[in-house]
């Protein structure tokens, strides 16, 4: 197995039809793809079982693995990013099933992922009622990707409750479940964690099922170009593959669909050449 399994994320492809992302990504040497759920790229509440298999064959065909994200701006409410989530005062059920859906959308896939997170506490809800919603949450999820045996990869978000590595051990203690694994942004451990970042990787590997790319410049939660912030990728590279982490590296540029396809070229380049040292 090549070392690192590169992927890209389609919410960085927001102006493409999946079916050309692929092909895109295909050519360029990518092995995986992030497929976020989003109106445009399968959305759970409009797309059908037949497009959902339509989409699982041309992965096949392109030799692409997926993961599934769900990180989509404005699925749920149109005129309020990110509402509500698993920790809203209201319409925390909405999220859930949102969730559910993307469980299934996984299984029918022949994903093995989830990634997800937890929204920022909202103001109207005390701190301790917020840790009992998470835990809920995640009680009912791993309830609900148990059957398809869905890893529930939770990415720390700069910004939100579960926002860096000190909150996600606490998430883990709270909640100690197998079940429970890490999504891992490189360039968040610049935005939240003291240096030198390999550690982290070190220190969260036995957790570690899906890993996110992209540059960062200062502690900005800005996801830049590779090559355009700060961060130094050879030795973060170097801990992902001292730990035998075999899933997918991600490049998420969520902001640069004007040039994908240009962009997820000179990533994968980028990639290849930090791994090359």
């Amino acid at each position: 197995m090549s070392f690192p399994r590169i992927g890209y994320i389609t919410n960085g492809f927001r102006d493409h039809a999946l079916e050309d992302v692929f092909a895109i990504l295909a050519e360029l040497g990518y092995q995986g793809v992030g497929i976020t759920l989003d109106v445009g790229h399968l959305d759970p509440f409009r797309t059908s079982r037949e497009e959902v298999l339509k989409i699982r064959e041309l992965l096949a065909r392109h030799g692409l693995e997926a993961v599934v994200e769900t990180g989509a701006r404005f699925i749920l409410d149109p005129r309020r990013k990110h509402h509500p989530t698993l920790l809203s005062a209201d319409g925390r059920e909405r999220r859930l099933d949102f969730l559910f859906r993307a469980v299934e959308l996984a299984e029918a896939l022949g994903s093995h992922v989830l990634s997800f997170w937890s929204g920022p506490q909202d103001p109207r809800v005390d701190t301790e009622t917020t840790w009992r919603y998470m835990i809920e949450a995640l009680r009912r999820l791993e309830d609900k990707a148990r059957g398809p045996k869905v890893s529930l990869a939770f990415e720390p978000e700069p910004g939100m409750f579960i926002g860096d590595l000190k909150a996600y051990r606490e998430l883990r203690e709270r909640f100690p479940s197998p079940a429970l694994r890490l999504t891992l942004d490189l360039g968040h451990l610049q935005c939240t964690e003291e240096p030198p970042h390999d550690r982290w990787i070190v220190e969260s590997g036995p957790w570690l099922d899906n890993v996110h790319v992209d540059d960062i410049r200062g502690r900005v939660h800005e996801h830049l170009a590779l090559g355009e912030g700060e961060i130094d990728f050879p030795p973060l590279f170097a801990a992902l593959r001292r730990m035998a982490y075999g899933g997918l590296c991600l490049v998420e540029l969520s902001r640069h669909s004007h040039a994908a396809p240009e962009y997820a070229d000179r990533s994968i380049r980028f990639i290849r050449s930090a791994c090359a040292g």
